[in-house]
């Protein structure tokens, strides 16, 4: 416990947790889209679980860091590429991102949630968990390999995992909502997992992607989208206004 009174220490865990909830952001998105395809009073059960399942990962990774090492050794070779197993996660769940995200933009384009008679169909909720488990392995690689580069104490690392998941359980349902509510963020957040899918890809086969480039275009994004939510909003009351007033008095319609 000699980090308690170490001010490193409470630096070191101050930067990592705030690191942590950046790198989550793109996990609870990714949970969000998934969650929102359940019926409303499962929602937020599947986000507690799903963030739960994320941070056992992440702490049972760092309990683990042996095997984490032997993930860089070598297992076979394609091309003259050296394939790992770390490779072998980061492809693997890199592809799986691709292609749900793809899979999502094509249904919420298609309108293929309806039913036959209109009605929506849900998702199973177990079948949405193993989902979630699949992508937060992936998402766990990432975010243990900045906490061990970040920290040398375990107990600051675990520390730092747990109140960015209590942070991230907190704001889930607020950004779930959200993102349901407006179809243009959630067609940008997609947008954002396809480039997130691709990075990993990316990473696993040996190229650099610096994930600061691809927040900072996703935030970009979000803020243009979001003045345009705000224009959108103050040009309603004026089309209101506008159809209430109905015929001018020449007996035409404003405009016409």
């Amino acid at each position: 416990m000699d980090w308690l009174t170490s001010p490193e220490a409470w630096i070191a865990l101050g930067s990592l947790t705030a690191l942590e909830i950046v790198l989550g952001v793109d996990n609870i998105i990714f949970i969000s889209i998934l969650v929102g395809r359940l019926p409303e009073h499962q929602r937020q059960r599947a986000r507690v679980i799903g963030l739960g399942l994320a941070m056992v990962m992440r702490i049972a990774l760092l309990l683990s860091l042996a095997w984490m090492m032997r993930l860089t050794e070598p297992l076979f070779a394609i091309v003259g590429t050296q394939i790992t197993g770390r490779t072998l996660i980061l492809v693997g769940g890199g592809l799986f991102l691709l292609a749900k995200s793809v899979m999502e933009i094509h249904n919420s384009l298609e309108g293929v949630e309806a039913g036959e008679h209109g009605v929506p169909e849900h998702a199973g909720f177990v079948a949405t968990l193993v989902q979630i488990a699949i992508i937060d392995i992936v998402f766990s690689l990432d975010s243990v390999i900045t906490a061990v580069g970040m920290a040398s104490d375990i107990e600051v690392m675990v520390l730092a995992i747990v109140i960015a998941v209590a942070v991230m359980m907190f704001a889930a349902k607020p950004i779930g909502d959200f993102v349901d509510t407006h179809p243009t963020i959630k067609m940008l957040a997609l947008s954002f997992l396809i480039l997130v899918g691709m990075a990993l890809v990316g990473e696993g086969l040996g190229m650099h992607i610096p994930k600061g480039y691809i927040y900072f275009a996703m935030a970009f994004s979000i803020v243009v989208e979001m003045l345009n939510l705000r224009l959108r909003k103050k040009r309603q009351p004026m089309r209101l206004h506008k159809n209430i007033e109905g015929p001018d008095k020449g007996g035409k319609r404003p405009g016409a």
